[in-house]
């Protein structure tokens, strides 16, 4: 089921489409690069070219102009989803550290990458496009694969250059011109030699290869279904020929022919072969995202309707959340609510329900019922991401500041990189006057989003309100310090 995209990105002319073409980590050459078969071995956090420090640091470089300028997917229910299909797959996987940052970008096109410093982000667009979870599961292992066998790091060395945090910036600018289809990408690596980094970036077929190869073992050792992954290709090679000289978004990056399509299926059919039944939670974020970027959400609610009154419908729960969904965003709340209410009764304690219930609770101002719900759902899933955020919702619609700070100070210290949540607190903080806490809450944010002469000056602010030998002035002043030494090493 596909419900017709929303919105589109502008495209820029060929020279943002050359950088989109260079960006990704999984690039495939089919010219007399495909010859390699023989990867060097690459030193660790103190041999070869470039180490796994110098990797974080690219792969936070460019993490910060992913926020400054990507639009993200922020819901809390597709994060919480991401996060656990891509810790079931990383057991699995052989990498050095298993601390990884994902991003999701606002974009109905199919997308994924991966870059140094263990950074994985996929478009909200694969989630439209792929119709099982193993599909989707065999994107992330596929770009997991690249990660563990340090494919750029190999390539970085194979071009004998030995100066890998000078292109960090312009490694960020390249996907930032892929993920924005936008001029922001070209102006950040103005001046730079774009195409020595495009061919440091321009994998050979041998990677590509590997990276089918591992990311098959990965799904499998994860109890998957590798064959989600020729099935993958193969709705990518359809589209390719659906849109003829539009080339889907994934493709450009990850050049994909007949003979590796082949080659994947051939490999898949080695495994044993098992029925392996996608998680309900797959296809519910599916149909919320379905209903996100529809034209409207009123073409969403007359395309879930058409679904459910056909006889052939397949999962008519997810059918049905997408059209609670659809009547939730045209203000419908009475009608989602019913059909949600409908859904927990069948479902007793399912969290996507209960939260997506809660949501159109405080739409219609049902605050008291909203929070009575979440916190019952707490109670039995404790910590829960999207069932905490909801609540923090909650509060701050019914102006109590201090209980939404409580609970966004709980997300923040679970999940210290998501730089929205640190404006969510921010702003709870005002609203409870804890002006100490702003200061202290924008500072993070700041951090995370590149500006550290900003968070300085929030940190000094915050110092300043703060009594001499007050255990959190020694707190803050410790941060602040921290903050200054890392602008003395960016100015040297």
């Amino acid at each position: 089921m596909t419900v017709t995209n929303r919105r589109r990105i502008h495209r820029p002319g060929t020279l943002a489409s050359a950088l989109a073409l260079a960006f990704s980590l999984t690039v495939g050459q089919t010219s007399a690069q495909s010859s390699d078969s023989t990867l060097p071995s690459i030193g660790g956090a103190g041999g070869g070219l470039i180490s796994e420090r110098q990797e974080s640091d690219i792969g936070r470089q460019v993490m910060t102009s992913i926020r400054r300028s990507a639009p993200q997917i922020t819901d809390a229910l597709v994060q919480d989803y991401l996060n656990s299909v891509i810790y079931r797959l990383v057991p699995s996987a052989p990498l050095s550290s298993s601390d990884l940052t994902l991003a999701i970008i606002d974009s109905p096109d199919i997308n994924a990458f991966a870059v140094p410093g263990n950074v994985v982000g996929v478009n909200g667009g694969l989630f439209l496009n792929a119709e099982s979870e193993q599909q989707f599961a065999s994107v992330l292992a596929h770009e997991l694969a690249h990660l563990s066998q340090r494919h750029f790091a190999r390539r970085l060395e194979q071009q004998e250059t030995s100066a890998p945090l000078t292109i960090a910036g312009m490694i960020a600018g390249i996907i930032l011109s892929a993920v924005t289809q936008s001029d922001v990408g070209i102006a950040a690596i103005a001046g730079t030699q774009a195409l020595a980094v495009q061919n440091m970036l321009a994998y050979s077929r041998a990677h590509e290869q590997e990276a089918d190869r591992v990311g098959m073992d990965i799904l499998a050792s994860s109890g998957m279904d590798p064959r989600g992954m020729p099935e993958m290709f193969e709705i990518m090679m359809r589209q390719n020929r659906l849109q003829g000289n539009r080339v889907p978004e994934y493709l450009s990056t990850h050049p994909l022919t007949q003979n590796r399509v082949s080659d994947t299926r051939n490999r898949a059919e080695q495994y044993p072969r098992r029925d392996v039944a996608d998680a309900q939670e797959y296809h519910l974020i599916r149909s919320r995202l379905q209903v996100r970027y529809a034209k409207s959400a009123d073409i969403a609610v007359e395309t879930f309707k058409d679904y459910l009154n056909r006889s052939d419908t397949e999962k008519p729960d997810a059918i049905r959340y997408g059209l609670a969904v659809a009547w939730l965003r045209n203000g419908n709340h009475r009608e989602a609510i019913a059909e949600l209410e409908r859904l927990l009764d069948g479902t007793p304690g399912r969290i996507t329900y209960q939260v997506t219930l809660a949501e159109a609770l405080i739409e219609q101002d049902m605050l008291n019922d909203a929070r009575s719900l979440l916190s019952e759902a707490l109670s039995r899933n404790p910590g829960n991401y999207p069932i905490t955020d909801m609540l923090a919702r909650v509060e701050t619609a019914a102006g109590n500041g201090e209980r939404a700070a409580e609970h966004l100070h709980r997300l923040t210290r679970e999940l210290p990189k998501k730089e929205h949540l640190w404006l969510r607190l921010a702003e709870a903080e005002g609203l409870a006057r804890n002006i100490v806490g702003v200061h202290r809450a924008r500072a993070e944010y700041d951090i995370l989003m590149g500006d550290l002469e900003a968070a300085q000056r929030q940190l000094r602010q915050a110092q300043e309100k703060l009594p001499a030998g007050a255990p959190l002035r020694q707190i803050v002043t410790e941060r602040l310090s921290q903050v200054s030494e890392r602008l003395n090493q960016r100015r040297s």
